[in-house]
């Protein structure tokens, strides 16, 4: 990706280079929104330091007469002057601007792209529905790095499918089936979706490489969907990035949005009253797609277009990073004490835990790269702040099993009791044997901050270690004052967690 693929910005006209360090953001004018990401810094994953959003509209009258509306445009043209300024105020250093379904459809959507360039300077950007496609896809990629199926995401003015696998993008599709556009298409009878995907895929062979494997969910309306299916189910993390449920709970869901008023669904736990009328409509679209597609499960992503228009500009270096070990790492070494300490911290006690494959050694490594993130909390509350940060963070590459696991480990490693009542929670998304695994984890990482006094480079020269049914700690003569009481302690509340006993072995 060129240099110049995000514009500078300086307040007043848009080309050249992007400023370095400054924030970054993007302006996505979708057919129903218009929305303004501002992120703090180039990292693998961005902190979000601004989030806005506008409903204006753009494609609500695309079905009558293939224009955009001077109403709709008037609302894109004031939300844009007021983005423009927000960025000028933020001090963003690079943007870029837009536009997807409605305004590249729409037979005056090049009217509205030169209004705003006059009246402002911002460049926008028409996105054809191949890049559309892609960005959408790579957003996936970036937030879900082992996707490998299909990805969908439904827009105000289309539905963009794309073929996913080992990090890359296949074909792809971009299909006139949009949010604002299904309650026409539904009106023609009940079985007109299904039609209607028959006839539009049926020369596209590709779509068969989604039998069996998972439909990647993007846009708001499949994630007000899936708001409501965690309601419903009364799921115990309301976290939409990653949640999945199989592909045959759809029946049931669609029949169940016929049945619910408008006032239950308003006290869905974040439900915006505005995806409300859409629910009907996505649900059935949803159905009809997984119908086609043979799809085993879906899967939403928190992560779609602006994100993946990130994740295309990256440095291959940067995008080969795992997201959630980045993260973390970035996490712990802001709240933490020391520098470095959680990967010294993983690398330690990782011989207790050898045989572990790879998707939980790097739960087990996020978890040691956060093992320091509430030492400034109170001690009674530290267990609980663990936990937060565990099932609560803003994380990606990881699911609902992977935060419980994650609280697991550092509610333990903080000092929370065994039984106490948040293991009720972990419960509901972590069988008990991951959960008492998870316990070893913060177990030894509590261990292990204890005789370092959380100083990475301490833990050099000692070793942890199994042999038959003992747990044994070597210590060098000269630091035997390391192993005082409270080291002790724990030492032997690890080893009673491993089914072991402990012992402290003196070398020299």
């Amino acid at each position: 990706m060129s240099e110049d693929f995000f514009q500078r910005y300086d307040g007043a006209s848009a080309p050249s280079a992007d400023a370095h360090g400054a924030p970054r953001a993007i302006i996505d004018i979708g057919s129903n929104s218009i929305r303004l990401v501002v992120w703090r810094d180039g990292s693998r994953v961005p902190a979000v330091m601004f989030n806005e959003k506008r409903m204006a509209g753009l494609g609500a009258a695309l079905a009558q007469d293939n224009r955009l509306s001077e109403e709709a445009m008037d609302v894109a043209q004031e939300t844009l002057a007021r983005f423009l300024e927000v960025a000028r105020q933020i001090g963003v250093g690079s943007l870029r601007a837009v536009a997807t379904a409605a305004v590249r459809d729409a037979s005056n959507g090049e009217e509205l792209v030169e209004r705003i360039q006059r009246c402002s300077g911002l460049s926008i950007d028409v996105l054809t529905g191949d890049e559309e496609a892609a960005a959408s896809a790579y957003g996936v990629i970036a937030g879900i790095p082992g996707a490998d199926g299909i990805v969908g995401d439904l827009g105000g003015g289309s539905l963009e499918l794309i073929r996913v696998s080992n990090g890359r993008i296949g074909s792809r599709i971009s299909l006139p089936i949009g949010s604002l556009r299904l309650a026409e298409l539904r009106a023609r009878g009940s079985r007109s979706l299904d039609r209607l995907l028959h006839r539009l895929l049926e020369d596209q062979q590709w779509i068969s490489q989604g039998q069996g494997k998972p439909f990647y969910a993007v846009g708001g309306s499949w994630r007000a969907l899936a708001q409501v299916h965690m309601d419903l189910c009364e799921h115990p993390l309301p976290m939409i990035h990653q949640y999945r449920f199989p592909a045959q709970a759809m029946s049931p869901l669609v029949r169940a949005l016929a049945q619910i008023s408008t006032k239950r669904l308003k006290k869905v736990a974040g439900l915006s009253s505005s995806r409300i009328p859409t629910l009907s409509g996505a649900a059935a679209l949803l159905s009809a797609v997984l119908r086609r597609l043979g799809s085993s499960e879906v899967v939403i992503s928190g992560w779609g277009l602006r994100e993946g228009l990130l994740y295309q500009n990256m440095t291959p270096e940067q995008r080969a990073r795992d997201p959630l070990i980045d993260a973390a790492r970035a996490e712990g070494e802001r709240e933490g004490r020391f520098p470095g300490q959680g990967d010294r911290l993983h690398q330690w006690i990782a011989p207790l835990f050898a045989d572990e494959g790879p998707e939980v050694e790097r739960l087990r490594h996020a978890a040691c790269l956060l093992a320091d993130v509430a030492w400034r909390a109170h001690p009674d509350f530290r267990p609980d702040r663990g936990l937060e940060f565990a099932l609560h963070g803003n994380w990606v590459g990881i699911d609902g099993f992977g935060r419980a696991m994650l609280g697991a480990a550092l509610f333990a490693n903080f000092g929370g009791a065994a039984n106490h009542p948040a293991r009720g929670l972990l419960g509901g998304l972590a069988d008990d044997a991951s959960l008492d695994r998870a316990r070893q984890w913060g177990l030894a990482m509590r261990l292990a901050l204890r005789i370092s006094g959380g100083a990475a480079q301490v833990l050099n020269g000692i070793g942890l270690s199994r042999s038959g049914d003992m747990l044994i700690m070597s210590l060098p003569a000269e630091r035997r004052a390391l192993y005082g009481e409270a080291v002790s302690r724990r030492h032997k509340a690890l080893a009673s967690a491993l089914g072991l006993s402990p012992r402290l072995t003196i070398i020299g």
